[in-house]
């Protein structure tokens, strides 16, 4: 095989070992659901190219409000590439203990929040804070890690703890450890990774399964639609109100802030 079919192979295979985690997929649409249809949110945060799942979940066509996308961009500008907010700075702050408390000071959590929480190694510091936080907060926990780069990196933590440690449920996105599937020949070190693959299809495996779920308990999703579809008309009508819907439900976390008992201050 060339390298397109060869990648294209391996994104296959991918797709294959997501498909086997259906009942992990469906756990958790049945725990997003309970969260969404008790008014709550399901708070999903990535750092560094894992904000892409993030984007992925919510807002976009074919997503729906309920999901609180915390993108902190400190973490996630990456186009400047070098230079003020350069990716040196932003893999350095990653890693830096004491942030994920610092993120979530912002928001009320609550017990019937549920969490997604994306990191390819799984051992970088502040996305493994992230999920320890929300567990300590009794909130449950969806890690999408790529289980053999997990198995295969050292935790940037000092007691060894990556994100699979602090997860109630753990989807594998099937991409190989170091995630760049292709071997060039002449060339040292592979290219074109795959994590970013497995993750949409967790994302949008879960999607599909939660609008379904929250649709047959009579709570069908305001679903942001294009206007090809639906007609412009109706398009909009459905943006303004899945954006309503969203400021409503994002109200609540900011309602009760520094009144709520939150503990974990000066944890880290």
């Amino acid at each position: 095989m060339n390298v397109i079919e060869q990648y294209i192979s391996k994104g296959k295979a991918i797709a294959d070992t997501v498909l086997l985690q259906q009942q992990k997929i469906e756990q958790a649409a049945q725990w997003f659901s309970e969260t969404i249809l008790s008014g709550g949110m399901v708070h999903v945060f990535g750092s560094g190219h894992s904000r892409i799942m993030v984007e992925e979940m919510w807002p976009r066509y074919g997503s729906f409000p309920g999901f609180n996308p915390i993108v902190e961009l400190s973490l996630s500008f990456h186009n400047l590439v070098v230079g003020a907010n350069g990716q040196r700075q932003a893999m350095f702050l990653e890693n830096v203990p004491g942030l994920a408390d610092r993120i979530l000071r912002n928001f009320d959590l609550k017990e019937t929040d549920t969490a997604l929480v994306i990191s390819s190694s799984g051992c970088n510091v502040v996305p493994v804070e992230m999920a320890e936080i929300f567990q300590q907060r009794k909130i449950k926990v969806v890690a999408v890690v790529t289980s053999a780069h997990l198995q295969a990196s050292t935790s940037k933590r000092s007691d060894g703890k990556k994100l699979a440690d602090f997860a109630d449920l753990v989807l594998d996105t099937g991409a190989p450890a170091g995630d760049s599937m292709i071997y060039v020949d002449g060339l040292e070190t592979p290219v074109a990774p795959g994590s970013t693959l497995g993750g949409v299809f967790i994302i949008n495996t879960i999607k599909a399964r939660l609008a379904e779920i929250l649709t047959q308990q009579n709570h069908p999703p305001k679903v942001l639609t294009a206007g090809c579809i639906v007609g412009i008309e109706k398009a909009t009508e459905l943006f303004e109100a899945a954006y309503d819907e969203h400021a409503h439900r994002l109200a609540k976390l900011y309602e009760k802030v520094g009144y709520s008992s939150y503990v974990s201050q000066n944890k880290f």
